[in-house]
């Protein structure tokens, strides 16, 4: 399955997804906050059912998001009543003549058109305005021992290891090229927030059901390789830590400073 498939399985199961996905260090806002000030209007792109969403609503910020999935949207206006949801695809969605302090993509960015994202995120920001890419990176940590063991179910189960080779938190490199090809942002800021999450057996199977590799297996490959992994963590006592790393990448329109922190 390619980008345009896979990107819709998210809300194949919007409960599961809304329930098991983690959302974000409240440290980010922080920075967000010190780039666009504490009271910006804010469009994301994404918003799933609205694991960034909530937190910059409950500081006050005016917050309209564009979401692929239906399910996902309804999902995100009950939990979320004072959050208007565009239920849109952002790659053909008409832009608004209304231009924002901040656009926001929340582990989402990488589902864009990658020949458009950057100029019609660019498109809705006010001069000066700032483009926030945030990206999950799992990385090395935690239950070490268990993500080598559980490369054997990937190998074992699927055409590859899906979890191999977690690079080190510091390796993790800071990319600025798709910026700077746009020729519509100033110099990219990057900020770094390493954070770790504990699973018992049903919620590491849970999260892995949201993830869309994970649905595109066949039931037969899926069964066996949740099976695998379910014995292992059993096996650990019955519980495992996975190591995040969320990475904001922000930068302003052009001819404007990037805010500093």
């Amino acid at each position: 399955m390619g980008r345009l498939e896979l990107r819709t399985t998210f809300g194949e199961d919007a409960e599961l997804y809304d329930r098991v996905r983690p959302t974000y260090p409240p440290a980010l806002y922080d920075e967000l906050e010190s780039l666009v000030g504490n009271r910006p209007r804010v469009l994301e792109i994404g918003c799933g059912t609205g694991q960034a969403t909530g937190p910059m609503l409950e500081r006050g910020w005016s917050v309209q998001a564009v979401e692929l999935s239906p399910e996902l949207s309804r999902v995100a206006r009950a939990k979320l009543p004072e959050l208007e949801v565009i239920t849109a695809d952002f790659d053909t969605w008409p832009l608004p003549a209304e231009r924002f302090d901040l656009v926001l993509s929340a582990t989402a960015f990488h589902w864009l058109d990658p020949r458009t994202r950057m100029s019609r995120a660019a498109d809705l920001l006010r001069p000066g305005g700032v483009l926030a890419v945030v990206s999950t990176h799992h990385v090395a940590g935690g239950s070490e021992q268990f993500w080598i063991d559980v490369q054997d179910c990937y190998r074992r189960f699927t055409t590859d290891a899906d979890e191999s080779c977690l690079p080190d938190p510091d390796s993790v490199p800071d990319d600025p090229s798709e910026f700077d090809a746009s020729g519509r942002f100033g110099p990219v800021m990057f900020r770094r927030f390493r954070w770790e999450a504990a699973y018992t057996t049903a919620q590491y199977l849970d999260l892995l059901s949201s993830y869309s590799g994970h649905r595109a297996l066949t039931t037969r490959a899926r069964d066996r390789l949740y099976e695998c992994i379910g014995a292992l963590i059993e096996a650990a006592g019955g519980s495992i830590t996975k190591s995040y790393l969320t990475q904001l990448s922000a930068a302003n329109c052009l001819n404007q400073p990037l805010a500093s922190s």
